[in-house]
């Protein structure tokens, strides 16, 4: 609707300049047409639909006649639970589906049960279902249950909650009646990621046949030995919580938690996959949808729906979620909850156009939160794996996009995102793939089982990652960063030294497909199980600056033209990675904790200099290859580092540098409300700084063990060693990382990694250098004896 200032100017009126006005303002405003879902009250004489399709289709019918007046669907307090997905075409344009608060309005893809339980034995109730009753989730009173399962639920216990190398042993499998069905999680071997099986048969050897794994791009590793976990198995109902549906005889079973009343409980099965199908297509988009005020629960899992490899990164992805947008534009979802979704949440698919997602509160989901993938018909010469290649001379050598199947120019701002990536484990807060210009601002993303934020490859970047608080992250694999991102463009090749001799021959190759500069700026990034910012193979065309790395430091690997400056790297420091001879790759005016951590390197780029080390002997071990030749080691002066302000004083040597201070209050979600709910990360010690500000720890528990300084005579003679240094393993808690290694309580660690061990701080240390692998290599001294091991870390 058309508004007018009530500033008053004075103009200069001419028959040209009142014609102009008279066009502009004399015509029929804009006049909102309002519907209404839902209980009234009385107050309203409007016709009020029951259900939200209801007023799609009133909605639709008032389209045939009127193309330009605003439609509002104003839904009221209550919960709605849908028969079938809300579609939303291009005739419905100039649409918003407003509720009246997350807090009040709840819309489910899920379905009231009535159960008539009946005791099945002294745990177990049973109840007989309508025939052709399905769904693949259960909750109760508004709480999720756990699908009969092995090993049983429990939260911190790793990877699914829990896991064990035995989960389709021989044995276990014999002990079930019906193994048909099984649901089969696995971790890559790797930990990259995930897959999922059912057991379709059972072979003459008595083993399971598996069916599907599907679910991961670097499948040739295969399931990992250990980490496994299965569902839909009667016998494995054995815990309060758990449920099993016989579909055969349509029998459920349910195992109550001792609280409930079960009969006079809720119970809802879930058996929708989409909630709302915003789509249309580049030729006749759905133009200016607004979703917001709702909450958004039960979406079905989709871990078996086919899935797509997006491009040669890592990932494979299932094409749709709980809110599902194609071919749009100016469409927003924002202030909605979305929470207990089964798999993606929102995901923003081919050609779509200024889409804002924002203010929204989005958790315990299956996937991943927000996904902007784009068509691979878009993308010039894509390969899809790993080993893949297309031949210089087949390949399209034209910069850019083929076309316009991609989401551009696409906002997701102010958002808290957390427990995400509840059962696939390839999935991020918020996923970028084949897409241009997306800005992801102003979030806190964390506990997640991989990245925070992910790029996928280089087509096309422009993205800007600002503000963000990303941290618990890679909880549940390995070899990732809370920011990862990927690069196997045209460029790209597998056989390095081919790679090496393409790009030497066509140096602005790597910016066929990275043809804009992504910006990574602002931001507070923790990952205690890889890196703070990764940017992994092939990664090309960013700058990163303003950043605060908490833990894990930052990797560059195998690209072109980064720019690296003005970051701070609490307790870590620079992984370079595999560079290029003429990478073009730029590091300056960083505050680091360590001395560089460079692998395979031809060459250190463009520039590497002008950083400030914590000791002269880090400096000395930089200026060794060359770098670092006006950089400086000393103490930075953080002003408070114990309360998370890194900010320098004035007579920092950081400043000297050309180091600036930026704020340290701006980043994660603004929301007022979100931000009363948001976490933020846990602020580490100082360990690395020289000096009095050096932290002296005596004790620490790690991967469930209790660990202390040896510190006296006596505890040197107890232990046989033969200096008063080590660390002493006192306690071990059963079932802990450590409980399953070979350690033992009274071992002492005397070296990792080939350094000496003296105090706890040199295994934080190299914890800190070597977390990204997952494993230290650590020498311990039992029964007078030293003893080499290699231990898992997370």
């Amino acid at each position: 609707m058309t508004q007018y200032s009530k500033t008053n100017y004075w103009i200069k009126w001419s028959p040209k300049l009142v014609l102009i006005f008279l066009i502009l303002n004399c015509g029929s405003p804009e006049r909102a047409i309002n519907l209404y879902v839902g209980e009234r009250n009385g107050e309203s004489t409007e016709v009020v639909f029951k259900g939200i399709n209801e007023a799609i289709i009133k909605a639709n019918e008032i389209r045939s006649k009127d193309k330009v007046n605003p439609i509002i669907i104003n839904i009221s307090q209550g919960k709605y639970y849908l028969d079938t997905t809300l579609l939303i075409t291009p005739k419905l344009g100039n649409l918003s589906i407003i509720g009246e608060g997350s807090d009040l309005v709840t819309i489910k893809g899920s379905k009231r049960l009535q159960p008539d339980w009946e005791k099945y034995n002294d745990n177990i109730w049973v109840s007989q279902m309508p025939d052709n009753t399905a769904f693949d989730q259960l909750f109760v009173n508004g709480i999720r249950q756990n699908l009969a399962r092995y090993p049983n639920y429990d939260e911190s216990a790793g990877h699914w909650q829990g896991h064990s190398a035995d989960a389709i042993s021989l044995e276990r499998v014999k002990s079930w009646a019906q193994p048909i069905g099984t649901i089969v999680h696995a971790m890559h071997a790797g930990e990259w990621g995930g897959f999922h099986y059912t057991i379709s048969g059972i072979n003459e050897k008595g083993e399971p046949v598996l069916s599907g794994g599907h679910q991961n791009n670097r499948p040739s590793a295969g399931m990992h030995e250990k980490l496994r976990m299965v569902e839909n198995v009667f016998e494995e109902l054995d815990g309060p919580g758990e449920w099993y549906y016989d579909k055969e005889s349509s029998k459920l079973y349910y195992w109550p938690q001792t609280a409930i009343d079960i009969q006079n409980s809720i119970f809802e099965g879930v058996h929708l996959k989409h909630l709302i199908e915003i789509k249309g297509s580049e030729e006749l988009p759905v133009k200016g949808v607004s979703i917001e005020g709702i909450k958004f629960e039960h979406a079905q899992r989709t871990i078996m729906e086919n899935y797509e490899p997006l491009l040669r990164s890592d990932w494979t992805i299932y094409r749709g979620g709980a809110i599902f947008i194609e071919g749009t534009e100016d469409v927003a979802v924002k202030d909605c909850e979305l929470s207990n979704l089964g798999g993606n949440v929102i995901f923003v698919s081919n050609y779509n156009r200024s889409i804002t997602i924002s203010g929204n509160h989005i958790h315990d989901s299956g996937a991943s939160a927000v996904s902007f993938v784009g068509s691979p018909s878009a993308v010039r010469s894509p390969s899809f794996q790993y080993d893949e290649f297309i031949p210089l001379k087949e390949l399209d050598t034209i910069k850019g996009p083929a076309n316009n199947l991609y989401p551009k120019a696409c906002t997701v701002d102010n958002n808290l995102i957390y427990r995400i990536g509840r059962l696939e484990k390839q999935t991020a807060g918020v996923e970028i793939s084949m897409a241009m210009d997306i800005t992801v601002s102003n979030n806190s993303i964390y506990e997640v089982p991989r990245a925070g934020i992910n790029v996928s490859e280089g087509t096309w970047g422009g993205h800007i990652i600002e503000y963000n608080d990303v941290f618990n992250t890679v909880l549940e694999s390995g070899d990732h960063g809370s920011f990862n991102s990927w690069g196997r463009d045209r460029f790209w090749h597998p056989d390095r030294e081919i790679m090496d001799e393409m790009v030497a021959k066509n140096p602005n190759m790597p910016l066929w497909d990275a043809i804009n500069t992504t910006i990574i700026r602002n931001n507070r990034f923790r990952c205690d199980h890889g890196w703070d910012i990764d940017l992994d193979d092939g990664s090309t065309n960013y700058k990163i600056y303003n950043n605060l790395c908490l833990n894990g430091g930052l990797k560059l690997r195998e690209g072109f033209y980064r720019t690296v400056e003005n970051n701070i790297m609490i307790n870590n420091g620079f992984h370079p990675h595999v560079w290029f001879e003429n990478s073009g790759d730029v590091f300056r005016k960083n505050i680091v904790m360590t001395d560089h951590k460079d692998i395979r390197l031809q060459a250190w780029g463009k520039e590497v200099d002008y950083n400030l080390f914590p000791d002269k002997e880090a400096l000395l071990k930089a200026q060794k290859s060359n770098t670092d030749v006006h950089s400086v080691f000393g103490n930075p002066k953080f002003i408070n580092p114990s309360t998370g302000n890194y900010t320098v004083s004035e007579n920092s040597p950081a400043l000297k540098l050309g180091f600036r201070n930026f704020a340290m209050d701006s980043f994660g979600v603004k929301k007022p409300v979100l931000r009363a709910l948001a976490k933020t990360p846990k602020i580490p010690d100082l360990l690395l700084i020289s000096g009095s500000e050096r932290s002296k720890a005596l004790t620490m528990d790690w991967l469930g063990g209790n660990l202390k300084n040896i510190e006296t005579l006596a505890e040197r003679s107890a232990s046989g060693l033969s200096k008063t240094a080590g660390i002493l393993i006192t306690a071990i808690k059963p079932n802990s990382i450590l409980d399953q290694s070979e350690l033992q309580i009274g071992d002492v660690f005397i070296g990792g990694e080939g350094k000496e061990i003296n105090e706890i701080l040199d295994l934080k240390q190299l914890i800190q250098e070597h977390n990204w692998k997952g494993s230290l290599n650590l020498t311990v001294f039992r029964n007078q004896k030293s003893i080499d091991l290699k231990i898992r870390i997370k």
